[in-house]
């Protein structure tokens, strides 16, 4: 019987040093970001990058995106909810991550789409016809580019032109260098005001951003 005591006493006390040591874990990694941010700013904001909001917001919410990740179609409505209710105090910062496959060729025809003060309204087509361009997880830019087409969305003669600026290669390498040095690993990535959710959900996004307002 006694033995049976010292088992569960030893047991429980590695359950809560295990706690103990998760919570300390997360909030080095949390105090790490928050140094990463104050001292390498640009690394969230770089002058290129597509800011939407107000500039002097209370709150900054970067997101590192691809547009071929399902599950970014599936959070950007609630982001833009985010943005609408709380549109004086927080700022978005828009950062590419595309890891899929030809995802590269997406973000081109974004970029050229942003030269067209069409990026919203083209980030929105490509979210609600993924399944039409994406084949296993792969990019077909040809699909694409004939949604775009038929869309009459863009000026598809300008949006060749934008495609072949060697800039937009330059961004797209620049934000995954960041994405890299962020730890940044899948997509999307929220950083709020310099901190990760590392487990993220629609609750911890919400939770985090109410912290910070």
């Amino acid at each position: 019987m006694q033995n049976k005591k010292v088992v569960i006493v030893s047991v429980a006390i590695l359950i809560g040093l295990f706690l103990v040591g998760g919570y300390f874990y997360k909030q080095n990694k949390t105090d790490s970001y928050k140094k990463i941010s104050s001292e390498n700013a640009e690394l969230f904001q770089r002058d290129y990058s597509l800011v939407i909001g107000p500039q002097d917001a209370k709150v900054e919410l970067v997101e590192f995106f691809d547009p071929a990740c399902g599950a970014c179609a599936y959070y950007y409505p609630y982001v833009k909810n985010i943005m609408k209710k709380n549109k004086d105090d927080i700022k978005l910062i828009v950062r590419y991550a595309p890891f899929h496959q030809n995802s590269n060729y997406a973000v081109k025809m974004l970029e050229g789409a942003r030269a067209q003060n069409l990026f919203t309204e083209t980030l929105e087509l490509m979210f609600n016809t993924q399944e039409q361009w994406i084949d296993g997880h792969v990019v077909n830019p040809r699909k694409l580019w004939i949604i775009l087409e038929k869309s009459n969305l863009l000026d598809m003669k300008k949006l060749s032109v934008s495609m072949d600026d060697l800039l937009i290669d330059k961004i797209v390498e620049q934000d995954l260098s960041d994405a890299r040095v962020l730890n940044v690993r899948k997509t999307p990535s929220f950083f709020v005001n310099g901190k990760l959710i590392q487990e993220l959900s629609l609750d911890n996004l919400n939770k985090l951003i109410e912290s910070e307002l």
